[in-house]
């Protein structure tokens, strides 16, 4: 039985993980050249900077230290 060759498999995960990087980096440049792609959905809450604006979040109720 021939024996596992970990410095090739450990190569391979680098490539792999550069690879997957430089995809995000890629991906992420195109969306700052196209602001207005997929990943906002106008009106939704979450990402609709105007209804932050109108409405900006409550913070959350503390107690306080005399009550």
């Amino acid at each position: 039985m021939a024996t596992p060759n970990y410095g090739y498999e450990k190569r391979q995960k680098e490539l792999a993980k550069k690879k997957k990087k430089e995809e995000k980096l890629r991906e992420k440049s195109q969306r700052k050249l196209n602001p207005s792609s997929e990943g906002l959905a106008p009106g939704d809450p979450e990402t609709d900077v105007a209804s932050l604006e109108r409405d900006p979040p409550t913070p959350p109720d503390l107690p306080t230290k005399n009550g």
